[in-house]
């Protein structure tokens, strides 16, 4: 090996923090660094490289295709020397493969389908992380992970994305009988349950009435929830209307707790990402997680 074409190592774990964070005041926090600090390090690193990793916008920081491509590289080989550190210490990391999962399709989409995971790969242990922060904020290694496309992914490699679709939904008997299906104009006439968040990184009332070309109620009764599960629950026991994606309600649909109130739909053909993290070591039992999660997700 020509270790000259090595960069400082002094540089690769402020980057590799600043990546996977995609945030350099996050990643100084982690490693009890200033900002200021690992700034000089990334740049310094971006020199000797000759490329950018980072691009700089209004105070926010953006990983390039390189700097994603490179942060995979340092992410996967910083992984694999903590865990061999690890080894001849003494210590080992907790077996089995780790699913990092969103909130509600852990909760609602993952866990009613586990069983079909263990009966294919009876000698596979599974741990499942559920989160509501995005990979970004992981506060430990996975090997797969699962989360609405779009929010932040840091240096997280992609596997695939599967498709979505958002529809309103509403217990059985909040709206009578006689006005199902709803037209856009009728929405005025109830309550929307708002999942209203900071940012704001999932399709909201506004967004989905545009996608189906109306400016949607301007006057009409909402209620406003910083959890996606408790807007559900508020449907459920009839407090409103609420935008449901597909595959996080259709158990609720099966079992009749919630029904859908109108004919419109808006398809989201990429709005989950699946992706591979920064574990090593357990490559083909982290592809067949990957395989059946493709297959679940009916992705061909």
């Amino acid at each position: 090996m020509d270790y000259r074409n090595l960069p400082p190592l002094s540089r690769l774990r402020p980057f590799e923090a600043a990546a996977r964070h995609e945030n350099f005041t996050d990643a100084a926090a982690e490693l009890g660094l200033t900002q200021t600090a690992v700034s000089k390090q990334i740049a310094a690193l971006e020199l000797d490289l000759g490329v950018a990793l980072f691009v700089r916008r209004n105070r926010a920081v953006f990983l390039t295709e390189e700097g994603r491509s490179f942060g995979q590289v340092v992410s996967g080989a910083l992984a694999e020397i903590a865990a061999e550190a690890m080894r001849l210490r003494g210590g080992r990391q907790p077996g089995g493969l780790v699913l990092l999962c969103q909130h509600c399709e852990a909760f609602y989409w993952l866990m009613p389908r586990l069983s079909r995971f263990h009966e294919q790969h009876p000698g596979l242990e599974l741990r499942v992380v559920s989160t509501i922060a995005p990979l970004t904020e992981a506060q430990e290694p996975f090997d797969v992970a699962l989360q609405t496309s779009g929010r932040a992914s840091g240096s997280a490699r992609l596997a695939f994305t599967a498709s979505d679709e958002v529809f309103p939904v509403a217990a059985p008997d909040y709206i009578p009988e006689g006005d199902l299906p709803l037209s856009a104009d009728q929405f005025s006439r109830y309550t929307l349950l708002i999942h209203r968040v900071i940012p704001q990184e999932w399709m909201e009332w506004r967004d989905w009435f545009a996608a189906i070309g109306h400016h949607g109620p301007t006057d009409g009764r909402t209620i406003r929830f910083d959890s996606f599960p408790l807007v559900l629950q508020a449907a459920v026991s009839g407090q409103g209307i609420a935008l449901g994606w597909a595959r996080t309600v259709e158990g609720m649909l099966a079992e009749g707790k919630l029904v859908r109130v109108c004919t419109e739909s808006v398809p989201r053909p990429t709005d989950i990402s699946v992706y591979r993290g920064p574990r090593r070591g357990a490559q083909a039992e982290t592809e067949a997680l990957i395989s059946w999660l493709r297959d679940e997700l009916d992705v061909s």
